[in-house]
């Protein structure tokens, strides 16, 4: 196994919950030429930082020829497929159609992963303590690590490690240094977003919580976001007027990484929650309408609140700020 192409396309956490099925390929074909076609902004979190030594653009208009029946096949990507010896695409393909094309185009072993996640089979929770609601981490359903790792299983490959891990780069590390100077420590990163407004916490709420840290540690704190998060963000630089409050504006996710790795992160069920706790960040993830056991990270660094009934409106802010200031003190600095 020489060559390996992995096609994934998707979201930030949904590259990033693939990551342990990349590693088990990388582990098990150490010297392989592993390339990912996906979207590059995402997958260059990959990109020579030990998973992957190339990333190429899926939005290419020539790859919509191979979801048509019996094209002609556009002969420089028909090529480049047929000089791998696997490609695992997790494209959603329910009639093979690409599937088949890129047979045509001679690839030699092509295996398909879940576009999908499925639903839980239960709806129970349960929480650390054996009541409802609080931390909940139930036993009955399949992580999405666990789904995506089904191409490694046909294979007749394990993983021992489900928990998504990124490698940044020493440039990626030079860049959050350069971003984090002249803030005080402790720094706590939120990211008061998310990819719907049903998964976000309200935010007066985040605000309590930023108040409350500011007015009692000498810390510092960074806001998250991106294109998505703009109301937000707006509102928030207009109430923290603050040296020791700085805003992490659509940052490139290897710089990103780095930097989380740096901070208390406190966030939602979001792609920058998985890079979080990906990048080694202590993480206080507040769920609410989704499933933790099947949607939150499996990182030992993570740990997850979940509101009542799933709604965050009822989650109130003396739970979250009791937990944050547990991981402060954890780490020796009391507020």
């Amino acid at each position: 196994m020489n060559s390996i192409l992995v096609i994934r396309g998707g979201a930030i956490g949904d590259f990033i919950l693939t990551l342990p099925a990349l590693k088990a390929l990388r582990d098990a074909y150490p010297n392989a030429r592993i390339e990912i076609l996906g979207y590059k902004h995402i997958a260059e979190l990959a990109e020579n930082r030990f998973y992957a030594q190339r990333v190429r653009s899926i939005e290419s208009a020539a790859l919509a020829r191979f979801f048509a029946k019996a094209p002609e096949l556009p002969p420089g990507l028909a090529k480049y497929f047929a000089g791998f010896d696997l490609i695992i695409s997790y494209l959603y393909d329910p009639d093979s159609i690409f599937e088949t094309n890129l047979r045509r185009s001679g690839a030699k072993k092509v295996i398909r992963g879940p576009a999908k996640i499925d639903p839980p089979k239960s709806a129970s929770r349960t929480d650390s303590s054996g009541g409802e609601d609080g931390f909940a981490v139930a036993n009955n359903r399949s992580p999405a690590t666990h789904q995506l790792a089904q191409p490694i299983t046909e294979l007749g490959l394990t993983i021992s490690d489900f928990a998504p891990k990124v490698f940044p780069s020493d440039e990626d590390r030079h860049q959050a240094k350069t971003f984090l100077a002249g803030l005080t420590t402790p720094i706590v990163a939120v990211h008061p977003g998310s990819g719907s407004d049903r998964k976000n916490w309200p935010l007066p709420n985040w605000i309590a919580l930023g108040n409350d840290f500011l007015a009692n540690s000498k810390g510092s704190l960074v806001i998250v976001s991106g294109e998505a998060d703009q109301l937000q963000v707006r509102q928030l630089e207009s109430i923290w007027l603050n040296s020791r409050v700085r805003f992490a504006k659509n940052l490139p996710l290897t710089e990103l990484a780095a930097l989380l790795g740096n901070t208390i992160f406190v966030g939602h069920d979001s792609g920058i929650s998985h890079l979080a706790a990906a990048g080694g960040a202590d993480c206080i993830l507040l769920f609410g309408p989704t499933d933790p056991a099947i949607w939150a990270p499996l990182n030992e660094n993570a740990q997850v609140i979940r509101a009542a009934d799933g709604d965050l409106r009822r989650l109130d802010v003396d739970p979250v700020r009791a937990v944050l200031d547990q991981e402060l003190m954890r780490i020796g600095i009391s507020t």
